[in-house]
C-alpha cells in the first residue's frame, strides 16, 4: 500500500482491518506456524485489492486501466501499482499451468514474504523458490505486456 497514489480510496488500515474480518470469519482453519497464517493473509489481501481495483474499474470514472510490468522492482518501489486485475488474470493464467510458481508470486508479491518463508511455506528449497520466481516473473511480464506466448512455464 505504501506505493499506491496520495488519495488512494482503499488505506493500509483499511486493508488489514477487510483482511482481518474475513480471517476472523474463518471458521475450523488450524493455523500450523507464522507462515502458514502469512501465507492464508496473502492470499485474502490478494482478494481484496483485486475486487476493490475491479470495482474501482467498473465505477463510473473507471476508465481504461492502466498497463504495468511486473518487475520486482514492484515489491520495493513506491510507484504506483495500478492494475491488479491484468495481474491477478496473469496469475490466474500462471496457476493453470504451474500452480507452485502461481503460490511464489501471490506469497512473495501479495505476502511479503521472504525467499525463506515462502520455501518454508510450499515445502521446497530457497533455491526452488528463486528459480520459480525468475521464471514467474519472466512469465508475467511476457503476459502482462500481452506478448504472444512462445512456451509455457515447465
Amino acid at each position: 500500500m505504501a506505493g499506491e497514489r496520495a488519495g488512494h480510496s482503499l488505506q493500509a488500515t483499511v486493508l488489514v482491518n477487510e483482511a482481518y474480518l474475513r480471517l476472523i470469519d474463518a471458521k475450523n482453519v488450524a493455523w500450523h506456524d507464522r507462515t502458514h497464517f502469512l501465507a492464508v493473509a496473502a492470499r485474502v489481501m490478494r482478494r481484496i485489492l483485486v475486487d476493490h481495483a475491479r470495482a474501482r474499474r467498473a465505477g463510473k470514472r473507471g476508465g481504461p486501466a492502466v498497463r504495468v510490468t511486473f518487475t520486482e522492482a514492484l515489491l520495493i518501489t513506491n510507484g504506483a501499482r495500478e492494475d491488479f486485475v491484468a495481474l491477478d488474470d496473469a496469475l490466474t493464467a500462471l496457476a493453470a499451468f504451474d500452480e507452485r510458481k502461481s503460490r511464489v508470486v501471490e506469497l512473495r508479491f501479495f505476502g511479503g514474504l521472504s525467499v525463506e518463508e515462502t520455501a518454508t511455506v510450499l515445502k521446497v528449497s530457497p533455491e526452488t523458490v528463486m528459480r520459480d520466481w525468475r521464471l514467474a516473473r519472466a512469465w508475467l511480464q511476457r503476459e502482462m505486456r500481452g506478448d504472444p506466448e512462445p512456451d509455457r512455464p515447465r
